[in-house]
């Protein structure tokens, strides 16, 4: 029985973590973030991220609908520059599934299952860097980075894009305590 669990809480493990967006953010604590309220792109930044002019489309528009939807209005004169960028790395996960024939975790096995077995996983690690910076002073004011899988699959991509936009931007406006 341990053998038929041990695989799918692998499968259970590796598609939470394709859901999951690990988000960090920074921000100059005295910026006058209550003062932005429009926003534009940046697009001498925005043509030099390192993706598909398709998958720029899908982040720009997916940042533009998220800072909307927070309220602010996009402007040929913005208080906010957004700019992106993005990094990415292969990685290759190798788990033994140490079992024998008879599912214990030690000793030795007899049979078809005789020794070690291994699982290799491979997928794409991603990281989105969305920056804003106050076209007044020209400086960056907020940074929200997001990291997670990436999928390949047409299909889902729309969504994970939106998955790793919305995670940074939920961020936005930072919660400045005195």
């Amino acid at each position: 029985m341990k053998i038929t669990i041990l695989p799918f809480l692998i499968v259970v493990l590796l598609l939470s973590s394709c859901q999951s967006v690990r988000v960090v953010t920074d921000y100059d604590k005295v910026a006058p973030f209550k003062t932005y309220k429009t926003f534009g792109f940046h697009k001498e930044g925005v043509d030099r991220a390192e993706v598909s002019d398709l998958d720029k489309r899908r982040i720009l528009r997916a940042i533009e609908t998220t800072l909307l939807e927070k309220g602010l209005t996009k402007s040929n004169t913005p208080d906010l520059l957004v700019n992106f960028f993005t990094k990415e790395k292969q990685q290759v996960n190798v788990y033994n599934n140490n079992f024998n024939s008879f599912g214990y975790g030690w000793g030795f096995g007899f049979g078809p299952f005789f020794g070690n077995q291994y699982t290799v996983t491979n997928s794409t690690q991603g990281t989105l860097y969305i920056d804003l910076v106050d076209t007044k002073r020209k400086e960056l004011i907020w940074q929200g980075i997001g990291s997670g899988n990436l999928i390949t699959s047409v299909k889902y991509k729309d969504k994970r894009i939106n998955s790793f936009v919305t995670s940074i931007l939920s961020n936005y406006p930072p919660e400045i305590t005195p």
